[in-house]
């Protein structure tokens, strides 16, 4: 079935991203050259498709207080459909991002509303045709989104797209809940360190290997891996097919914070848009490496930087 929205349940939180020379050392401190307040989580995601023209709606919690009023800001401003009221009493919760010189980031997260989502917010959310659902481990980290997503999940429509990134906190996540959203998984999307810390497998391709036989195992007709390689590209496997790698594109990096939300989010655009999944792999791969040539957590691309970043590559 066609993608015609991203309907995203993973969590919305507000970033704050300090840039400094290096980590400090357990007791010390250290001056950062730059500091952003944004959006950011699961907002990346959704800026990255919507930049690229897919209509996008958020279903996930969000708080009352000064951090949620700067994620709705942000959701407003992406054109992006919030779904639920707002959670009395509880601010949106925020993610320390220190960025250092070789362009690595280091996340503390403090959760907020966004980690309180229930079974009632989720009862008014139905997935249209053409949707693609998009799932993040972030939220089944989050025993009360967990249960909420799982309910939901096991109600969804079989023609329904589910996409789901693990993380870095998918050792965190129940085997049992895993298991779950895996059996439901049409396209699974992640990191190759992420990949690594869900097979064991110390390699990209062998980690894809078995992350490919996993989910070919549910019986998910078509169900597919995507690892992402970093300036690399990205590794991309079917249950019936060898493993191929979609090749990157050389910058110069200057941030890489965000950048595997852009992949996603650019990966899901481009599927609606009618590419295959090289294709489309190969346009999220652009839109990464577009992104980490900029400062701060939401920098995807629109399609008019795309498009005029692949013409000239």
């Amino acid at each position: 079935m066609t993608i015609q929205r991203l309907l995203y349940l993973g969590n919305v939180v507000v970033d704050i991203v300090l840039d400094v020379p290096a980590l400090p050392g357990r007791g010390g401190d250290v001056l950062a050259r730059h500091s952003q307040l944004a959006p950011g989580g699961g907002f990346n995601v959704m800026a990255a498709a919507a930049r690229q023209g897919l209509p996008v709606a958020y279903a996930g919690a969000h708080g009352t207080g000064p951090f949620a009023d700067l994620a709705r800001a942000g959701l407003a401003a992406e054109g992006i459909e919030v779904l639920q009221p707002v959670t009395p009493g509880l601010d949106t919760g925020v993610v320390v991002s220190l960025v250092d010189d070789t362009a690595e980031r280091t996340f503390v997260t403090s959760p907020g509303a966004e980690a309180t989502l229930t079974a009632a917010d989720l009862a008014g959310v139905t997935a249209r045709p053409g949707d693609a659902a998009g799932l993040s481990g972030y939220g089944l980290v989050h025993p009360s989104n967990r249960g909420a997503l799982l309910g939901w999940l096991a109600g969804l429509p079989a023609a329904t797209t589910v996409v789901f990134d693990p993380g870095p906190l998918v050792t965190s996540v129940p085997p049992g809940a895993l298991d779950q959203v895996l059996r439901r998984t049409d396209w699974l999307t992640c990191s190759a360190r992420e990949a690594a810390a869900l097979t064991g497998e110390q390699t990209p391709l062998t980690a894809l290997r078995a992350l490919a036989d996993r989910v070919a195992g549910h019986g998910r007709p078509g169900a597919g891996v995507l690892v992402r390689t970093g300036p690399d590209g990205c590794l991309l496997a079917f249950s019936a097919t060898e493993p191929l790698a979609v090749p990157g594109f050389p910058v110069t990096e200057l941030d890489s914070n965000g950048a595997g939300d852009t992949h996603t989010g650019a990966f899901i655009a481009a599927l609606a848009a009618g590419a295959d999944a090289p294709q489309a792999a190969r346009r999220a791969n652009a839109a990464a490496a577009i992104s980490v040539t900029r400062r701060g957590p939401a920098t995807a691309p629109n399609a008019t930087e795309l498009a005029q970043f692949l013409s000239g590559s």
